[in-house]
């Protein structure tokens, strides 16, 4: 398979899994605390990733490496969970998906930073199109109900961005699956203190959605999600495989909307459309 066609594939397939990731945070944050929450789902990964390096007898990363993994770890282990988990205290997960037609750009713009990309300009131009149409939404819409929401999911996007970016130009050297699996096991000391610490009372209090919101956000947006997604952008080109971070609204409104059974009003579905139309443009280019 084309190298380009298998970058592609793989990074929808990591989008599809990542828009179950806020609807999932929604139902878990319920009833689980969002500190709890991200360092919960980070040791439960993290455990897994341990248990699949030793599996495979995967050679332990370069000196040279570590710098990165750190800031992998730091921004979609750790950052980009707690952030959302915070913001979707305050907003509707209908709401936060909305931020991620951010993340392409912010995604671009840390490729062109870390990883050396340089698309034409035209690519900015669509990109610049559809977070302004994100943005315009964020401030018609709830700007003014819940400014601290937003600016929660702001910095999610921002520092996720960096996250994607610095783990797709690691993963040319040390694969995909084994970038997200060493942030992981990285942190994994940490994050298993912390979950002892901050561990609820009281488990009998914990709904059934809550646990399954957790599972899911601990295996596949921690995890499996990753595999495919730094496979993708490391194979097609972070710049422009991470314009399918556009499409993943759409997604995410239809799980908000058939599992939490959240109002998707007609100016989020055309703010969607709208981002989406972007990806064209940006795909063309990119390169």
């Amino acid at each position: 398979m084309d190298k380009t066609l298998s970058g592609w594939l793989n990074g929808f397939l990591g989008m599809l899994i990542f828009s179950g990731s806020l609807p999932a945070t929604r139902v878990a944050v319920v009833d689980f605390d969002p500190i709890f929450l991200t360092v919960a789902r980070a040791a439960i990964a993290g455990l897994l990733a341990l248990a699949l390096l030793l599996t495979f007898r995967q050679s332990r990363p370069a000196r040279a490496d570590l710098r990165p993994l750190a800031i992998v770890a730091i921004s979609v282990v750790v950052g980009f969970p707690l952030l959302t988990a915070l913001a979707l205290k305050h907003v509707s997960a209908a709401h936060s998906i909305v931020f991620i037609g951010l993340l392409p750009l912010a995604t671009a713009t840390f490729g062109v930073m870390r990883a050396g990309e340089r698309p034409r300009p035209a690519f900015w131009l669509f990109s610049c199109i559809g977070s302004a149409l994100v943005a315009g939404f964020a401030m018609a819409q709830g700007f003014t109900a819940s400014p601290l929401g937003d600016l929660l999911m702001l910095a999610a996007v921002i520092i996720c961005g960096l996250g994607y970016a610095e783990g797709a130009a690691l993963s040319r050297r040390l694969g995909g699956w084994q970038v997200i699996c060493w942030a992981l096991v990285l942190s994994l000391p940490v994050m298993v203190g912390l979950s002892l610490l901050t561990l609820p009372p009281s488990l009998a209090q914990i709904g059934g959605t809550a646990w399954l919101g957790l599972a899911y956000v601990s295996l596949f947006s921690m995890l499996i999600g990753f595999v495919f997604w730094y496979r993708g952008l490391a194979q097609g080109g972070i710049a422009s495989v991470g314009q399918l971070q556009l499409l993943q609204p759409f997604f995410g409104l239809l799980l908000a909307a058939t599992l939490l059974h959240e109002v998707v009003s007609w100016p989020m579905l055309a703010v969607a459309a709208g981002v989406a139309l972007c990806v064209a443009g940006a795909r063309r280019f990119a390169r």
